[in-house]
């Protein structure tokens, strides 16, 4: 009896949980939406940690990019809730309601002001290196070239579930996530270790991951077979760029 309780306090536990995170991408997604600073601010933040990751930035460097990267995103997603929150507290105009609003689109520049800086400090002396010996050091980085694989996956599936407008992104819906990393990383181990046997156990693991998706009903087939697709030809477009 009180394993069950146990059990069932773990089952409500990683449901508030997981409810929790979901709404969190889910103001995350209604920024993107609504706002078209937002979108810009979020173009620009992937390109530069894509950049970081071309120009080779050490651990440090990556450290102080992604700081100021999420400053700005982090300023204008407080921007945007403070601005529904005076719009609902007051529809009538209001000096007071100008001045918050004023004042949190200042930390917004600020914010966006202190990542021009922070990009133009690390960035500056890379660039005079040339791109042909930067684009000849992310070919000689296997792990690079994996996360960039992964990180356009990631992106494409979260993309595709936002433009079919999916009530969890975290969970269910087309396509499947798990399953688009997990062949991801199939394709990835595949060309980067050339052994039959490796790449072999990898897809192994890949069609399990997506097989517990489908027998658990989390995902249809065909979600599933989206999520294969998107995962192995997106890594594998990314490596044939690349290499």
């Amino acid at each position: 009896m009180n394993s069950s309780k146990v059990q069932h306090g773990q089952k409500a536990d990683e449901r508030r949980f997981v409810d929790s995170v979901n709404a969190a991408l889910e103001g995350v997604v209604h920024t993107l939406k609504s706002e078209r600073n937002m979108r810009v601010h979020f173009g620009l933040a992937i390109l530069a940690l894509i950049s970081g990751l071309y120009f080779d930035l050490g651990p440090l460097e990556m450290i102080a990019l992604c700081f100021a990267v999420a400053f700005v995103l982090v300023s204008e997603m407080m921007n945007t809730a403070l601005e529904h929150a005076v719009d609902m507290m007051n529809d009538e105009y209001h000096p007071l309601a100008k001045l918050s609003k004023d004042v949190a689109a200042g930390a917004v520049f600020v914010s966006a002001v202190n990542a021009v800086i922070t990009g133009y400090i690390l960035f500056s002396h890379k660039l005079s290196w040339g791109f042909s010996n930067s684009f000849v050091r992310i070919k000689q980085s296997p792990g690079h070239m994996t996360l960039i694989a992964l990180l356009a996956v990631v992106g494409m599936v979260l993309f595709v579930k936002i433009l079919g407008k999916a009530e969890n992104l975290l969970r269910g819906g087309m396509p499947s996530g798990h399953t688009a990393v997990a062949f991801a990383i199939w394709v990835a181990v595949s060309l980067l270790t050339a052994n039959g046997m490796v790449s072999v156990l990898v897809l192994l693991m890949a069609v399990l991951i997506a097989r517990g998706r489908l027998t658990n009903g989390i995902h249809n087939i065909w979600e599933i077979i989206a999520g294969a697709g998107i995962g192995a030809l997106l890594t594998l477009l990314i490596f044939q760029v690349i290499l």
